[in-house]
């Protein structure tokens, strides 16, 4: 595909549109716009969900002269200009043409200009102060610590239409999901040299086949826009357009994201509409004003991070937000977006106290804006591509976050189930011997599983800052922290609910996540740690495979208890149940270091069983304590159930049975 699209030479707009003059040295006036009326009056209104098509720099040919088509948003400019090498950063060259309608908007045409010219927009405010601003819609950014957008193109012959086609069954929520999530500057480095961070076709090289190799179904990228300081991670951005230039070119963004479609795996993007800095060049006081960001800094200063929160009320900051999310989506083909800092969004008390705090126009402490916002979002998401999701990152305890928006909810596919990780941590963190006392801390879940569509993380937060990496949270030795590691990891593969575990947690790296080097990958030499990768992979296969693990995820007929309420030896038993009963699957957790044999538990059917999974397996790095052969249930009724089987507990461990 050319990246030089025709447009017609005039506008289709339905009422004439002012002319778009450019001054440059040849003085050409050139009469054209890419907006139609329509286009304006959704803008305004808060429902136009593609500017990406019109806003930002576009290559186009007009009236057989090639160059640069160029439009943003800044209503209380007095003058609005082009800079770049092109005129040598003069400000005066080539200013843009106001709108003649209320739409706030600066267009105009540059003849001439190409893919790879660098350039900002020159903003003159109220108060004739000039800003130097890079394009909010831009595609490209230069290089941080430079700053200045690139004329560029989303062109791409993609090769996953067969994906796309078969996405909707794949990606449904009666599939598994299985999710790695990874930051692409610090998986893998380059070997020759470790400071230099590899672009997008380097690290899919190896993290296709990888993620193949583990059984993940999704990954989840870590912020890929452009963003200006990398201790942040990418989550403070200032090119929501841009998909980041430390990773390579859009294209090479594109290709990791074909290859793994063409390896059948899901691509998540971590997406941030809750804040953004304050570096000049960005979105903040963009036309001399609070214009992304609210002007009462109740509302538009986040406390924690020290950024900006977006004007939720207001119709175009909506339409820039939804815009974007549809874009990732449409140009880059991503399979879903992780919405970051939720409730932060929700709230206008979110990490102030209460005097400081804004209230809604009722004296509550919800941001309406943001609900209407993320409403709009969800609806606008799931109406125009098929087999993709939305997943909230939503720590509160605000009702309805997966419920559709037509019964009240705010209509996201899935939500970070950050109840259960933290329970569930607290509880591993307990030495064995005191863990009877925390029982219903690991059971409390059940109570409330099934009122959203939960998934289970363990994400980078929990990895980072002091908190320790995930093997050094386990208490006892080093063969105890493994198969602590081990059973929870098996404990999370079959609890009710979508997966995600972050990189490095899969082989048991024995540092915190370090953003500024790769994984400790040197570890897989030794016994215990290749122990625990194989103990994943094994796990993701098993999930992938049966039923009874995924097709209920959501739902209550997927899960019943066996035992919960044995707190003196800390076994918990369940049933996981698919479709068919065929499926049903018993798991019996043993969470101290006792090696529990001729124990008793309840099973539905009067087959034979066998053990499909057992985390003490000596492949795993385990005891190698197992329950070999077929297991006959006796006619004895227990735990509710109408047989029984006895078996052979191992220690630390989980242990998956089916029938014959």
């Amino acid at each position: 595909m050319s990246a030089v699209k025709k447009v017609p030479a005039k506008s289709p707009a339905k009422k004439p549109v002012q002319a778009a003059v450019i001054i440059d040295k040849t003085l050409a006036v050139w009469p054209h716009s890419l907006y139609t009326d329509y286009d304006i009056d959704l803008f305004l209104v808060g429902k136009h969900f593609r500017l990406y098509e019109k806003m930002g720099a576009h290559l186009i040919t007009l009236e057989q002269t090639p160059g640069v088509y160029f439009s943003v948003w800044a209503p209380n400019a007095t003058s609005v200009g082009v800079v770049g090498d092109f005129n040598d950063w003069n400000r005066n060259h080539h200013p843009l043409n106001k709108r003649w309608d209320k739409s706030g908007i600066w267009e105009g045409f540059i003849p001439g200009l190409q893919k790879g010219d660098v350039y900002k927009y020159v903003v003159k405010g109220f108060d004739k102060s000039e800003h130097l601003k890079g394009d909010p819609y831009a595609v490209r950014w230069e290089h941080p610590p430079q700053t200045a957008s690139i004329v560029w193109d989303t062109d791409y012959s993609w090769k996953d239409k067969g994906w796309l086609s078969k996405r909707p069954k794949i990606n449904a929520l009666d599939q598994p999901i299985s999710v790695y999530e990874l930051h692409l500057g610090s998986w893998q480095r380059d070997p020759g040299n470790p400071e230099r961070v590899l672009n997008c076709r380097e690290v899919a090289n190896a993290l296709v086949p990888y993620v193949v190799e583990m059984g993940f179904t999704h990954i989840e990228l870590m912020p890929v826009m452009e963003f200006p300081f990398f201790p942040s991670w990418g989550y403070q951005i200032t090119g929501y357009f841009g998909a980041s230039s430390r990773y390579g070119s859009p294209q090479d963004l594109m290709y990791l994201i074909d290859e793994l479609h063409k390896a059948k795996i899901a691509v998540i993007l971590d997406w941030v509409p809750s804040h953004f800095p304050g570096d000049r060049h960005g979105l903040y006081e963009f036309d001399g004003t609070h214009l992304y960001e609210h002007a009462d800094m109740r509302k538009g200063f986040h406390p924690d991070w020290k950024s900006y929160i977006f004007n939720y009320d207001r119709n175009e900051v909506r339409s820039f937000l939804i815009s974007n999310a549809l874009f990732w989506l449409d140009k880059y083909h991503a399979d879903g977006l992780r919405v970051d800092a939720v409730a932060s969004m929700l709230y206008f008390n979110f990490s102030r106290e209460d005097g400081d705090a804004a209230t809604n126009e009722h004296g509550g402490s919800e941001n309406l804006g943001a609900i209407q916002f993320l409403q709009d979002l969800n609806v606008a998401v799931y109406g125009n591509f098929d087999g993709v999701h939305t997943i909230a990152e939503e720590s509160s305890t605000y009702p309805g976050v997966t419920h559709p928006v037509h019964t009240g909810g705010l209509g996201f596919g899935m939500k970070w189930m950050m109840g259960w990780m933290n329970d569930t941590l607290k509880y591993f963190k307990v030495d064995p011997l005191g863990r009877k006392h925390y029982q219903n801390q690991l059971s409390f879940s059940m109570t409330y599983a099934f009122t959203e569509n939960f998934m289970l993380p363990f994400s980078h937060d929990e990895v980072v800052h002091g908190k320790s990496p995930m093997l050094y949270k386990m208490p006892g030795d080093e063969w105890q922290k493994f198969a602590n590691l081990r059973a929870l990891y098996g404990y999370m593969y079959t609890h009710p609910g979508a997966k995600l575990l972050f990189m490095g947690n899969e082989f048991g790296d024995t540092n915190e996540w370090n953003f500024t080097q790769s994984l400790d990958w040197h570890l897989l030499q030794y016994p215990p740690h290749k122990g625990m990768q194989e103990t994943v992979k094994a796990l993701n296969f098993l999930y992938k495979k049966e039923p009874a693990l995924y097709h209920f995820n959501f739902s209550y007929e997927g899960f019943e208890w066996i035992d919960a309420d044995n707190s003196d030896e800390s076994v918990f038993v369940y049933m996981r149940k698919g479709p068919k009963p065929k499926d049903t699957l018993i798991i019996a957790l043993n969470f101290t270091p006792v090696v529990r044999e001729s124990y008793k538990i309840g099973v539905p059917f009067k087959t034979k069983w066998k053990e499909l999974f057992n985390s003490d397996d000596i492949v795993y790095y385990g005891s190698g304590i197992n329950n070999r052969g077929e297991i006959i249930p006796g006619l004895e009724p227990y735990n509710n159930q109408k047989y029984s089987i006895t078996i052979t507990l191992p220690p630390l461990a989980v242990v998956i049975f089916k029938s014959k």
